[in-house]
């Protein structure tokens, strides 16, 4: 993976996607651990920061798209507000790259929605993990009470983000996480 990222002078971006379970979290942290292994500044930012609550995945992906990877395009410092699932809407605080990362590092943006726009990427990563393994892991999380009640709703939005934007046929890069 680390292999297939261009190198470059501006924030290289690398996106993480696929369905709830399937370890994107796990291969965006053995990333960013390669990653600075070789020197490279590097941050991860989890779509979970970006999503506007249980509903929200469209909202976070179009949050992603607008004020993360379209500014980078463009050779501007993208700023955010981290959704605050506390007090379930945006922070009031913005949010940006850490400065070695927004001077020529590494984002990896880890999330279902991540994807939206392989065009802005410099590499799409589709991970993947057969259904019954999915489940599996959802079960055992930590926060596996909290995400119970919305994990059907959720799986909806999913498959439609899916359906629409395809990531998985646009990645470079897959990874069976089986």
């Amino acid at each position: 993976m680390v292999a297939e990222l261009p190198g470059g002078t501006g924030v290289r971006v690398v996106a993480v996607e696929g369905r709830s379970g399937a370890g994107k979290s796990t291969v965006a942290a053995h990333l960013r651990g390669a990653l600075a292994a070789r020197g490279e500044a590097v941050h991860v930012l989890t779509m979970e920061d970006l999503y506007a609550g249980w509903e929200g995945l469209a909202e976070g992906a179009r949050v992603l798209r607008t004020r993360v990877l379209a500014p980078l395009a463009r050779g501007e410092e993208p700023v955010w507000h981290r959704w605050d699932w506390e007090h379930g809407r945006r922070s009031a605080e913005p949010s940006c790259l850490p400065e070695p990362v927004a001077r020529g590092g590494v984002l990896v943006v880890e999330g279902t929605g991540s994807g939206v726009s392989p065009a802005l990427l410099d590499l799409l990563v589709w991970v993947h993990a057969p259904e019954g393994e999915r489940s599996r892991r959802l079960d055992a999380r930590e926060d596996a009470q909290l995400y119970a009640p919305h994990r059907a709703a959720w799986a909806t939005q999913e498959a439609r983000h899916l359906d629409r934007y395809r990531p998985e046929a646009h990645a470079r890069v897959r990874v069976d996480n089986t």
